[in-house]
């Protein structure tokens, strides 16, 4: 069974439109016989991708360090919660287990595993699909900042290729289903390089 990690906000006071889209990528993930590895989270993005997993009857894991362990924040109908020591850890398992990653509004949080994901790519320790659900078009200004460091030379162009940006839940699990690696040369940037 293939493993989609989802990773998205805790807050619960979006606007509903976001909510909307968490939920339908949970039930697409689940319509597809896949299952969501996710942040373990009862609120926020989180909690609602995972209720979307459940209303159509698929499995969820569910990854929270052990300081978070506490009522009222893991999602308490995970088919499997794993407890890890802390934060890095918890990133760990959730990217081992994982067989591509969708990555929903978030927050700094979210920033963070997405940037991890995308570097972990270019560094060639993964060859898994990454997909950015661009809801309400809330990762325009950081997709902007990802182009401008390679227009800049921060980054190769090529790095731009290691994730997919999506408007829709549906064109998200389409990006999974379609998705095919794309060997990549080296990250580094040298004085001769192209």
């Amino acid at each position: 069974m293939k493993k989609i990690c989802v990773f998205g906000s805790s807050s619960s006071v979006l606007d509903q439109s976001y909510f909307d889209d968490a939920f339908l990528v949970g039930k697409l993930i689940a319509e597809n016989g896949w299952e969501m590895v996710f942040g373990a989270g009862d609120m926020g993005m989180m909690g609602h991708a995972a209720r979307g997993v459940k209303s159509a009857g698929g499995r969820i894991t569910g990854v929270l360090p052990e300081f978070m362990n506490l009522p009222g924040i893991p999602f308490e109908d995970c088919d499997e919660l794993i407890v890890s020591p802390s934060m890095r850890e918890r990133k760990f398992v959730m990217e081992e287990m994982a067989d591509a990653f969708i990555v929903t509004a978030g927050g700094f949080g979210t920033f963070e595993e997405l940037c991890e994901v995308i570097t972990l790519k270019q560094l060639k320790r993964h060859e898994k699909a990454i997909v950015i659900l661009n809801t309400n078009g809330f990762y325009d200004e950081m997709i902007a900042m990802f182009e401008k460091s390679v227009a800049q030379r921060f980054a190769k162009e090529e790095a731009l290729s290691v994730y997919e940006v999506v408007k829709t839940p549906g064109e998200a699990v389409d990006a999974i289903k379609n998705y095919k690696y794309q060997a990549m040369g080296s990250k580094w940037f040298t004085p001769d390089a192209p």
